[in-house]
């Protein structure tokens, strides 16, 4: 099992708190008493949470150190969107919001946004009713949802000239490029995993759908 370190997560994300890694391993402990009763993420994960969901969630604010207003659609368990708003606690006047539809899952979020006293609002709603009730962000970030074609497809209506979306893509990401390209032009940076060496970071702003 991968236990907390400070370390391993300054190595991804630079510099960090004392008050923040401690509320980070506070959301692990939080997380683990409630996936003993819900499913959050995939059990055979669990044995490896701080490495493959907490530091794969938290590599995000290093691409963008100064935004502060973020999304994260279906947020499932609360990663990235958790994490992130732990890292968010730290930059002056930042906030995300949580998209998620599965009201157990919406449970987790609510309380643990409270607990660890998180810049966290939580939306009960599926993505697809969402765009009217939140305000455009200057970041959107999405884990394990969809593919990237339908995940755009999604997003879309949160992006204005000024938004990027920061979604985790794992191995098939090129092809994942290939079949949104049908419908979807952007403009796109591409990082690196911190956590998986053929996964990476799409970094995706100016988006936009052919015309038909």
């Amino acid at each position: 099992m991968t236990m907390p370190n400070k370390a391993l997560l300054e190595d991804a994300i630079g510099p960090v708190s004392r008050e923040t890694f401690e509320r980070l391993v506070a959301l692990e402990v939080l997380f683990r008493k409630w996936a003993g009763r819900i499913n959050l993420v995939a059990p055979s994960t669990l044995p490896d949470l701080w490495h493959r969901h907490i530091i794969d969630s938290a590599q995000l604010v290093k691409y963008a150190p100064t935004e502060l207003r973020w999304l994260d659609i279906g947020s499932g368990g609360g990663f990235p969107g958790l994490v992130l708003g732990v890292l968010l606690r730290a930059r002056s006047g930042a906030s995300i919001e949580l998209v998620e539809s599965n009201q157990k899952k919406v449970s987790f979020l609510r309380v643990a946004a409270a607990q660890l006293e998180l810049p966290v609002k939580v939306h009960a709603i599926r993505v697809e009713q969402a765009a009217t009730t939140i305000s455009t962000p200057e970041i959107v970030t999405a884990r394990a949802l969809a593919p990237l074609a339908e995940l755009l497809d999604l997003a879309f209506p949160f992006f204005d000239e000024h938004t990027r979306g920061l979604f985790h893509k794992g191995r098939d990401y090129r092809r994942e490029l290939e079949e949104s390209a049908d419908d979807w032009a952007f403009d796109l940076l591409e990082h690196p995993s911190v956590v998986e060496a053929d996964s990476v970071i799409l970094d995706i702003s100016n988006v936009r759908r052919h015309s038909a």
